[in-house]
Formats: C-alpha cells, sequence, structure tokens
C-alpha cells in the first residue's frame, strides 16, 4: 500500500497490530495498520494520505465492539489517549473530543457545577463511540446533552453540524459510513457540584453492584426490546452462565458475555448467536445486538 504525505504525520503508525489489546473483550485479531493521531489535525492529515480504497475503522476504549480473529483489513484510527482535549467555553458549554473516557466527562461535568451528565459514568467507552450509538447509562442517553458535533470525513474534510442534523433513536444515530465524530459540544444545565459527586458515587456503586465489571466484557450485548430488558429475558431461558468455549454469560447480569480467560471472537460470537435463537425459540423475542461484530474470520 502507498500512502501519500506521510512526512506531514506526527502520530504513531503501527503495521500488523494485534487488536486484543486494544478491546475490552480482549480478543480480537490483527489491524493491517493502526494509528495513534496526534490530535484532530493529524487525524485529517492520516486520512488524506490512504489510498482511496482502504477501509478504516476508529477506535475508543474497544467497548461495545467484537472484533472477529481474523482481524481488520485496511487502517484503524485509534482515539484513547489521542484525541483527550476537554475544556469549559466561555458559554459554558463543554468541548469534547472523541477519545475521552464517557466517565472523566461526568466527572469534569460534576467538577464544574453542572448536572444531568452524571450518568455518563457508567458508560465503559469514549465519546466518540458514545456519540456513535446514542449511549446511554442509568436512564440518561448521550444525545440529551449535545449541541453540536465536529466530524471528519473520508476525505479528511472536517465538518460541523448541529445536533437538531441526526436522527436519533435508542442506540442509533443516522451517520454516513465515511464520517466519525471527533468532537463533542455538550450543553448541560448548572446544577450543584456536591451533589453531582454523590450521585456519580452511588451511580457507580449501583454499576459495581448490578454487573461485572472485573472480568473481560463488552458491556451490554443486547438491546432493550420495547417494554422488557434483555437480561430478564436471557434469565428465564435459563442461560445465566452458560458457556461456549471460553465465553459466558454473566451470572451477575445476563446480558454480559464475559471473556473467562482463553476465549476466542468466535467463542463468543457463537454464543451470542446461541442466546438469540433460544430466547426467540423460549420467548418469542428476537433479540438485536447493541455491539458491533467487525472483521473477519479467522481462517480454519
Amino acid at each position: 500500500m502507498m500512502m501519500k504525505n506521510t512526512h506531514q504525520l506526527t502520530g504513531c503508525l503501527m503495521e500488523k497490530e494485534p487488536l486484543a489489546r486494544y478491546t475490552s473483550w480482549r480478543v480480537g485479531g490483527i489491524a493491517d495498520r493502526l494509528y495513534k493521531p496526534a490530535g484532530i489535525e493529524d487525524a485529517q492529515q492520516y486520512l488524506k494520505s490512504l489510498p482511496a480504497g482502504e477501509p478504516v475503522l476508529w477506535l475508543g476504549l474497544g467497548s461495545n465492539v467484537l472484533i472477529r480473529d481474523g482481524g481488520v483489513r485496511g487502517s484503524v484510527i485509534y482515539t484513547r489517549g489521542c484525541l483527550k482535549q476537554m475544556e469549559q467555553l466561555a458559554d459554558g458549554m463543554l468541548k469534547v473530543e472523541a477519545g475521552v473516557p464517557c466517565a472523566l466527562v461526568a466527572k469534569l461535568a460534576a467538577e464544574k457545577g453542572l448536572s444531568g451528565a452524571e450518568f455518563l459514568a457508567g458508560i465503559p467507552g469514549t465519546m466518540g463511540g458514545a456519540l456513535a450509538m446514542n449511549a446511554g447509562a442509568f436512564g440518561g442517553e448521550t444525545w440529551a446533552l449535545v449541541s453540536k458535533v465536529v466530524l471528519l470525513n473520508r476525505h479528511g474534510d472536517l465538518i460541523v453540524r448541529d445536533a437538531d442534523d441526526f436522527d436519533v433513536g435508542y442506540r442509533s444515530v443516522s451517520l454516513a459510513d465515511d464520517e466519525w465524530f471527533v468532537a463533542c459540544y455538550l450543553d448541560i444545565p448548572q446544577g450543584g457540584n456536591k451533589e453531582s459527586r454523590e450521585k456519580i458515587r452511588q451511580l457507580l456503586a449501583k454499576r459495581s453492584q448490578t454487573q461485572p465489571t472485573n472480568v473481560p466484557s463488552g458491556g451490554s450485548v443486547f438491546k432493550n426490546p420495547e417494554g422488557d430488558h434483555a437480561a430478564h429475558l436471557v434469565e428465564i431461558t435459563g442461560l445465566k452462565g452458560y458457556r461456549i468455549g471460553g465465553a459466558q454469560v454473566s451470572e451477575k447480569h445476563s446480558n454480559f458475555i464475559l471473556n473467562t480467560g482463553h476465549a476466542t471472537a468466535k467463542d463468543i460470537e457463537r454464543l451470542i448467536e446461541y442466546v438469540k435463537g433460544q430466547v426467540h425459540k423460549n420467548q418469542g423475542v428476537l433479540l438485536e445486538t447493541e455491539v458491533r461484530i467487525i472483521g473477519e474470520e479467522k481462517a480454519q
């Protein structure tokens, strides 16, 4: 692959990089290229340096994504610790880049005396991922806070759009395949500093009590169907603790699938499909995956 203008890049480019270390499930094959940009402008330059046909995947904390054992062809742009700027602007809004973990946004909002972003502490991902799927936790949803966003397209052009320009629903956002969120402006109401910090503490305690936080997982696997919870449907189907290979339905929260230590992406994907099939067969509900499944199967 011939890249253009690589002398202008200031980030870190790695060839044939294993992706398991970049995903919360700790599985995934090799990426042809992984790029850690020095900032948004450097990410622009990297996109401009790529051949027109090069596939591009953006990755943050690597939660809510299952990368298959055969890996990813093309380029992965890694944002965590790279697109990491966040600040409060003169008008009170928070400007947050895509690689900032959601939990840090909740913390900053509380420190600034803003109230309503506490739920972000319960989202195990970055703002880029939260924007892309309208991530939520504890009854709150990301896009309820969004005023406008900054995107990069496949050509490396920066685009600013208002929140109203997007069709946003439960765990879904209308976004072109060749555009990616790189920053957002959050409009969070004034509130109490002390109250917000206490609420975050309570939410994190609740998360620790109800979710498996000390074993590799991808977060919630299935979307909640209307009028019910995916975890409830999996549990009444009798699948708590069910295993395929090194993958297991969590005993603590049955909408989580765990890597018990030696799972492959194939184990996890097979377990996802098995759970879907059993819930459909026994409960008459076809669960929809919240987790994105990406990449190639490993050659036998």
